[in-house]
C-alpha cells in the first residue's frame, strides 16, 4: 500500500516516531488510514531528496499549527523548484518526476503553480535563452510539469461548475504551461475550465465559443507577435469571440494593451485575487447586457 518495506517501516517508527501504529494484545501493528498516508508522504518526500529525519519532521510539522504548516509549505515549494532544476541540468527525468511529486504537496494546487511551477518555467526560459540548457531539457520539464498539471485539473474538475470558461493560446503562442496554471485556479473556484491549447486560430475560438457557448474567453500571449500582425490578429479575435467577454493575459498581453483594449478586451491583471476579481466583473452581466465597449473610430 505505501511502497515502503516492513524494515524501513520499523526503522522509520523507532528512529523518528513516524509511524506511530496501535498494537493488538500479540504486539501486532495495527495501521491506520491516516498512518499509510503519512508514510507515503515520508517516502515522497525521500524520493524528492530530502534525509527520512527531515521528512519525517516535516510531516510531524505539517500536522500541527497552521503557522508551522505553511512554512512547511514554503520550504517543500523552495525544494521541489531546486530539485526540479537540478534534474533538468542532468537530463535526470526520474529526478525531475520525484520532484514534481514533491511539489504537490507544497500546499494547495491552485497555489502550486505560482509557487513551485510558474519559477520553474521562468527559470528554464533563462536559461535557455542564455543557452544553458538545450531545447531538449526544456522539452523534457514541460512534458513531465504538463502531464501533472492535467492529472490534477482531471481530478479537480468541480462537478458543478458556477461558469464555464474558454481558454486558449494565441496563434503565434506554444506555451501551454501557463494557461494550465490559470485552469487550475478556475477550478479552485469551482468553474469549468475547457482548454483549446496551444496555437489556437481565432476561427476555432468561433467554432468553440458558437458551440460551448463559454461565459468568458482567456487567451494566453506569452510570446511577441510579428509586428504589423498583433492588431489584425487581435480584431479577429475580438469578431471570434462576439458578445462573449474574452481577456488576455501573458508578457506580450502588457505590451498591446492598447490594441487589446481597444478592441473590446480586457487585460488580464497577475494577480490571482485581481484576477478572480475581474472575471466576477466580466461574467456577471445580465443575458443580454454589453460587457465590453465597442471602440469609436478615429479619422
Amino acid at each position: 500500500m505505501t511502497g515502503v518495506s516492513a524494515a524501513t517501516l520499523r526503522a522509520w517508527e523507532r528512529r523518528y516516531g513516524i509511524p506511530a501504529p496501535q498494537r493488538t494484545a500479540s504486539s501486532y501493528r495495527l495501521y491506520t488510514e491516516q498512518d499509510v498516508e503519512m508514510i507515503r508522504r515520508v517516502r515522497e518526500l525521500c524520493e524528492g531528496g530530502i534525509a527520512p529525519a527531515q521528512a519525517a519532521q516535516m510531516v510531524r510539522g505539517a500536522r500541527g499549527g497552521r503557522e508551522e504548516a505553511v512554512r512547511i509549505e514554503a520550504d517543500t515549494a523552495e525544494l521541489a523548484v531546486q530539485s526540479i532544476l537540478a534534474g533538468v541540468e542532468r537530463f535526470d527525468a526520474e529526478r525531475i518526476e520525484a520532484a514534481v511529486r514533491l511539489a504537490v504537496h507544497s500546499g494547495p494546487a491552485a497555489t502550486l503553480f505560482d509557487r513551485v511551477f510558474a519559477p520553474v518555467l521562468l527559470e528554464i526560459g533563462e536559461r535557455w535563452t542564455d543557452g544553458t540548457i538545450s531545447i531538449g531539457q526544456e522539452h523534457l520539464v514541460s512534458e513531465i510539469i504538463g502531464s501533472s498539471l492535467r492529472d490534477m485539473l482531471r481530478m479537480l474538475r468541480p462537478c458543478s461548475p458556477t461558469r464555464t470558461v474558454l481558454l486558449a493560446c494565441s496563434a503565434d503562442d506554444e506555451h501551454v504551461l501557463p494557461l494550465l496554471g490559470v485552469a487550475l485556479a478556475l477550478a479552485e473556484w469551482h468553474m469549468r475550465a475547457v482548454v483549446l491549447g496551444a496555437r489556437t486560430p481565432p476561427s476555432a475560438i468561433r467554432e468553440a465559443v458558437a458551440e460551448i457557448h463559454p461565459d468568458l474567453v482567456g487567451l494566453s500571449m506569452t510570446a511577441q507577435i510579428q509586428p504589423g500582425r498583433a492588431e489584425p490578429l487581435i480584431a479577429e479575435y475580438a469578431d471570434a469571440c462576439g458578445r462573449t467577454p474574452w481577456l488576455v493575459g501573458g508578457r506580450g498581453a502588457g505590451e498591446l494593451r492598447g490594441a487589446i483594449e481597444a478592441s473590446g478586451g480586457v487585460v488580464a491583471p497577475s494577480d490571482r485575487m485581481q484576477l478572480r476579481a475581474t472575471i466576477d466583473r466580466l461574467t456577471s452581466a445580465r443575458p443580454g447586457e454589453a460587457v465590453w465597449a465597442v471602440p469609436a473610430r478615429v479619422g
